[in-house]
């Protein structure tokens, strides 16, 4: 699933984001959802979102939801 549409994504969800640092090279860090920074429904290039870990990134991929596994 991709990241472009906010309600898709919820504090929880395991994501895969592109940092600003690693936009050119498109290296995408994996982690859980801690905040969701975008307030507009939906952005082109994805939700900006805070991970557990601190990191902050635009979301490329949903991999998982809580409680519903791969």
């Amino acid at each position: 699933m991709q990241g472009e549409k906010r309600a898709d994504i919820k504090p929880g969800f395991s994501v895969r984001v592109v940092t600003k640092e690693d936009q050119r090279t498109g290296r995408l860090t994996e982690g859980v959802v801690r905040d969701i920074l975008t307030k507009s429904p939906t952005h082109p290039h994805g939700i900006k979102v805070r991970l557990e870990s601190g990191i902050v990134g635009r979301v490329k991929e949903i991999l998982t939801q809580p409680g519903k596994g791969l």
